[in-house]
């Protein structure tokens, strides 16, 4: 037994190492199979997006700039579903595996041509990382944004290495599609130009910054002409980034910061610790998503991984600089970060990752043996959920679409009830006090609400408005949506 068993790992590490692309890309597939499986409910974002299809199809393109100003990714959906005839759901879960596919395969080459040495350990990262990862059971635009992402990276190394027009071309169209998905995408551009410049100066290489550098002039002449520049959500971004804006954000957040404090000397300083107190947070949750692949670089000597990035995928670290700029205006400007914006400059430092494992396995071969158990345990944590499920959500809206008449006036609390009850994703107006007050209460015939039914608010509500609990319904852990009417 022991031999054969010897005789497994040996054929596991030949497959391994000599196609760890395709390992990659069908161990992705695999991954989000099981992660979707495990769904019970969509999310918000996920309703949002296969409504804005669903209407679509069924009145034209115009109606998606109504609900949601950058709908590119609805219009994917939509297009798939009237080609495919497949349903707008699975349309979205089949688009956004393959684009996760195509991230892990991508990135896992990119390593592979750089260096070969630590293409198996990439491969174990890319798929085991809690970034990333971790949303391989949501339907977000992300998805699409990290995939061409990476396809303008890959790009960029194999055109440093063979130059041409129509591989520069490629790189610009990649990040074109990636902005359709994300307008942080457009930060590629600067990024690389970043990495050529010093082309400038070799007599060489000149041609080559000249194929980057001459597209993207003649992409912004084409758009100042057609007016894209003036759509709401490039002007948002416009406004992000513009250095009175910053300024003014930045201080309107260290003046309510400084006015909670007590001690004078803590005010003056107001400024100085909500800075590093936004790098210190950011930093705290990047280590976080890099889950067991931040143990080797608690010795001091794989941070050595860090000038051999530089040296070799300054493509790549030059799209996490500007990236982490980008975070930080964003989180001056709207006072909050989510991780699924903060995943992107993980994935941007897999190489890194990839290194500093390879370098702990070599060092330590136990203990490098028990962080790749720890991984694998990670990697199916991240797509197998123990959770309840809002199988609720699910049942109350369906109850909904079968016992509600079409044209009656509903409140949901949750936009994914009325979603499947056949009613659209629908944000409610009104907060729940407020659709609940004497002043808007008439409104509404039904309202479907969370709540276990028997609170004492509840029964008085109820017992006021001469209204009752006609049904309700619980998942397995007790959670309860509860429907209102006479």
């Amino acid at each position: 037994m022991k031999g054969t068993g010897s005789k497994l790992g040996v054929k596991v590490s030949r497959i391994v190492d000599e196609y760890p692309v395709w390992l990659a890309f069908c161990g992705s597939l695999l991954l989000s199979l099981i992660a979707v499986m495990g769904t019970a409910t969509v999310g918000r974002d996920a309703a949002l997006y296969i409504d804005i299809a669903q209407q679509v199809t069924e009145h034209g393109p115009n109606v998606a700039w109504a609900t949601f100003d950058w709908p590119w990714f609805s219009f994917l959906l939509a297009g798939t579903h009237i080609v495919l005839r497949l349903p707008l759901e699975l349309s979205a879960y089949l688009w956004c595996g393959l684009f996760f596919a195509g991230t892990s395969a991508l990135m896992v080459d990119c390593i592979r041509q750089r260096s070969p040495d630590i293409t198996r350990w990439a491969c174990l990262v890319v798929l085991a990382m809690p970034a990333v990862n971790a949303f391989r059971n949501d339907i977000i635009r992300e998805c699409g944004f990290w995939f061409f992402c990476t396809l303008t990276l890959w790009l960029a190394l194999r055109w440093q290495a063979r130059g041409g027009w129509f591989r520069a071309a490629f790189i610009h169209l990649a990040i074109f599609a990636a902005a359709l998905f994300r307008l942080e995408a457009l930060l590629l551009i600067p990024a690389l130009a970043l990495w050529q410049l010093p082309s400038l100066w070799s007599s060489t290489r000149r041609l080559q910054f000249l194929q980057f550098s001459l597209l993207p002039v003649l992409g912004l002449l084409v758009i100042s002409v057609s007016g894209v520049l003036l759509s709401a959500r490039v002007m948002l971004y416009l406004d992000m980034i513009a250095p009175h804006g910053v300024l003014s954000s930045f201080q309107m957040l260290c003046d309510q910061f400084a006015n909670s404090l007590i001690n004078k000397y803590s005010q003056d300083e107001a400024g100085r610790i909500i800075f590093f107190g936004i790098l210190a947070t950011m930093t705290i949750s990047f280590v976080k998503l890099m889950g067991p692949f931040a143990v080797p670089f608690i010795l001091r000597r794989n941070w050595g991984a860090l000038s051999v990035y530089w040296r070799e995928y300054r493509p790549f670290a030059w799209t996490a600089l500007l990236y982490l700029v980008v975070l930080v205006l964003f989180f001056i400007k709207q006072q909050f970060m989510n991780t699924r914006y903060l995943s992107f400059l993980n994935l941007l430092f897999v190489p890194v990752l990839a290194m500093g494992l390879a370098a702990f396995v070599r060092e330590f071969p136990r203990w490098g043996k028990w962080l790749v158990v720890l991984a694998l345990l990670v990697m199916l944590s991240n797509v197998i959920s123990t959770g309840a499920g809002k199988t609720h959500y699910v049942d109350a809206g369906r109850w909904v679409s079968s016992h509600v008449e079409p044209g009656a006036p509903i409140w949901f609390e949750d936009g994914r009830i009325s979603y499947y009850a056949g009613r659209g994703y629908v944000l409610p107006a009104l907060t729940q006090e407020e659709a609940l007050s004497p002043a808007h209460a008439g409104d509404y015939r039904y309202f479907v609400i969370e709540a276990k039914g028997d609170e004492p608010w509840l029964k008085e509500w109820l017992h006021a408005h001469k209204l009752r609990i006609i049904e309700h319904f619980a998942n397995r852990k007790g959670a309860t949506v509860v429907v209102i009417g006479r």
